[in-house]
């Protein structure tokens, strides 16, 4: 008898040369070829360039939820510090149950485009964790509460920040506005790991381009797509002059 995972494994794959061929993702193409490896679950990982990370690196983390197999893997991989964010009130209390590593930091804030509160929306499904502060079709706006968001620059500013090695966001559908104000900011980034929400939106495709292009003009190209094609890494280039 098959295994769960081993199913799971052949519909991902099978949903991957779909996505290819329906022309849907031709957009989302990679343009360099460099070391790079999968960290965390198959649900909840990214690729990262691997040639770019050790244990003075200093990691971002965005988007926590209930699931730090991505901070946990790269903190046993490299020793690296991981600084974990998210303001959604389910993600601070399983965190607060958990045993974490000495190099993993929490703080119960999350990242937006502007510094303040704002209303969080909670999940549809009430057993979902993710919930958001931007209006798409995952969401309750009935059901909201006030977080604290700060943006990039702020953050890095309040943990006394110049470059970080690699950010990673996972922050339901609020990607697209922070990307538009992160390729503002004169902070160094090596690394962005994103996850794209553009099934929450009628126009996400259109927005996805447009954040491509941005992160293209900053001299960001991507070097790792996940099988879903959620999953998106990009390196800065001017890591790869040194």
């Amino acid at each position: 008898m098959l295994s769960r995972e081993f199913k799971d494994k052949i519909k991902r794959k099978i949903n991957y040369y779909q996505l290819i061929y329906s022309g849907t993702t031709k957009h989302l193409k990679k343009e360099i070829n460099i070391p790079k490896k999968w960290f965390g679950n198959d649900y909840g990982g990214f690729f990262v360039a691997t040639d770019f990370i050790n244990e003075n690196s200093l990691i971002y983390s965005f988007g926590i939820g209930e699931d730090i197999s991505f901070d946990t893997e790269i903190i046993k991989k490299y020793n690296a510090r991981v600084f974990g964010f998210d303001p959604t009130p389910k993600s601070i209390k399983w965190i607060s149950d958990q045993q974490l590593p000495e190099k993993f930091q929490f703080y119960n804030f999350g990242i937006s485009d502007k510094t303040g509160t704002s209303t969080f929306y909670f999940p549809n499904n009430p057993n979902f964790v993710s919930g958001s502060v931007v209006l798409q079709s995952n969401v309750n706006v009935q059901n909201g509460i006030n977080v604290e968001l700060k943006t990039l620059e702020d953050t890095a500013a309040f943990l006394g920040h110049k470059r970080i090695d690699v950010l990673k966001m996972d922050i339901e559908g609020s990607e697209y506005d922070v990307i538009e104000n992160i390729v503002r900011t004169d902070i160094f980034i090596g690394q962005i790991l994103v996850e794209f929400h553009d099934r929450f939106f009628e126009n996400g495709k259109e927005k996805t381009i447009r954040v491509l292009n941005l992160l293209k003009e900053k001299g960001f190209v991507i070097f790792g797509i996940s099988e879903t094609f959620d999953e998106v890494s990009f390196i800065n280039k001017d890591l790869l002059k040194k």
